[in-house]
């Protein structure tokens, strides 16, 4: 992988971790360092559903793989929500 590639990755993981950020429903407890991460985490899986469905065919932009992505990023913004704000410190 190359620079190009690591900064195109993060870019796409902001915005695909925002877009999820936005479908779910509520204030998520969770830095933005780690939506990024969910983000860029849910691009891939995302992009890995959809070519073994078969929606991302050659190259270029496809709007069910974006979908996917930004499914899967919901998920993981809900489910990383959950767990982060039911920590807290018992005295």
């Amino acid at each position: 992988m190359t620079v190009t590639g690591i900064i195109t990755a993060i870019i796409v993981g902001l915005i695909i971790g925002a877009l999820g950020r936005l479908v779910v429903p509520g204030k998520q407890p969770i830095p933005i360092w780690l939506t990024i991460v969910i983000g860029i985490v849910a691009a891939f899986i995302g992009s890995f559903i959809a070519g073994a469905l078969g929606f991302a065919t050659g190259a270029g932009f496809h709007i069910g793989e974006l979908i996917l992505q930004v499914v899967v990023a919901a998920l993981g913004v809900f489910l990383v929500s959950g767990m982060y704000g039911r920590r807290s410190v018992h005295r």
